[in-house]
């Protein structure tokens, strides 16, 4: 049974929505910033100790993407968490013992964990946040190997994975119930997220442009297609996105001195090179480094004139932009992975 646009548009009652509260924003430090656009955005989160950016983030830009359409959609972190875990825990069972159980991922992992296993809406499913991610994951990995040492076969391994997961994450959703009807999460994220709706950007030279590989870093675990293009087109596809009031997910490093989330800015020190050459040159030194993903919601330009992408972090809200972060674009031209974005 598919859900019609229509129960979302009523759903807009429902959800909570941030709203542009002003033109201008100023941090306690001082920093002042002229917004020119800030799209809507549902409430910001705390990832906690769960190692899942890739899924608030992700979700984060579908919210803002629905809410640009008139839809209102709050969709749950925790279940993608919990099928992504329960993903791992097959995949190491089949394998014998082979495949690391991980509970990281890319914002491709939860387009691919909602194809596959569905989502929720976020009040069906939370609270798993203060789960530690590293210690879970090693507990399911030492499940699934010590299942397929036993060549039980999975629906019988199955069942003390479940009660792991319940454990650590809260029970696990079987219907989506709304406006007085019964859906499976299939039958939800497919009102949420259609296949091929999203399109992965990244931006390497060791490639050619305008031709799609699976993205060498680490937590690439699904091998997903990315679609390369030049630096310059990848910034501007961004930009045009947010200004149409499109979700977008950035994910990149945030190892930098000049990423500060206690101050709500990310900046390279003046002067630092950007360009092509440069980027493919700190990713292959592994000075830029897959750490984090945050959802786009606006752009702004400092005192000096100079642009920034407003990004939706999921470090809770303890920084003087609510938890937003504001990302200077030479960062994003230098430190991006890649983004994800609707293809409409």
């Amino acid at each position: 049974m598919k859900m019609n646009r229509h129960i979302f548009m009523l759903m807009a009652a429902c959800a909570a929505v941030v709203l542009p509260s002003s033109c201008r924003k100023e941090a306690a430090s001082g920093e002042r910033f002229r917004v020119e656009v800030m799209n809507r955005y549902t409430p910001v989160k705390d990832q906690g100790r769960t190692q899942a950016c890739w899924a608030y983030a992700m979700l984060a830009a579908i919210e803002t993407e629905h809410i640009m359409r008139g839809d209102s959609v709050h969709l749950s972190p925790s279940y993608a968490v919990r099928q992504h875990l329960a993903e791992g825990f097959r995949r190491r069972y089949l394998s014998g013992g082979a495949e690391a159980v991980s509970a990281r991922g890319t914002a491709m992992t939860l387009i691919r964990t909602i194809m596959a296993r569905g989502i929720v809406a976020y009040d069906a499913c939370h609270g798993g946040e203060d789960a530690n991610a590293v210690v879970l994951a090693r507990k399911v990995e030492r499940l699934a190997t010590a299942a397929a040492n036993r060549r039980v076969g999975l629906d019988r391994c199955e069942r003390p994975l479940r009660r792991l997961l319940d454990e650590s994450l809260g029970p696990e959703p079987r219907n989506v119930f709304m406006l007085g009807a019964s859906y499976t999460p299939q039958e939800f994220a497919r009102s949420v997220c259609a296949p091929g709706e999203y399109v992965a950007l990244t931006s390497f030279t060791h490639h050619p442009f305008y031709t799609d590989f699976a993205l060498e870093v680490p937590d690439n675990y699904g091998r997903d297609l990315f679609r390369n293009v030049p630096i310059d087109t990848l910034v501007g596809r961004m930009e045009r996105a947010v200004r149409a009031g499109r979700g977008v997910c950035w994910e990149g490093d945030v190892s930098e001195p000049g990423f500060d989330f206690a101050r709500g800015v990310a900046r390279l020190p003046d002067g630092t090179p950007a360009a092509q050459a440069d980027r493919q040159r700190a990713f292959e030194r592994f000075d830029t480094t897959d750490d984090h993903c945050m959802a786009v919601v606006g752009l702004a330009r400092d005192g000096r004139g100079r642009r920034y992408f407003v990004m939706k972090n999921s470090w809770g809200t303890d920084n003087p932009y609510g938890g937003l972060m504001y990302v200077a674009e030479d960062y994003v031209r230098l430190k991006t992975i890649a983004v994800v974005m609707s293809t409409q």
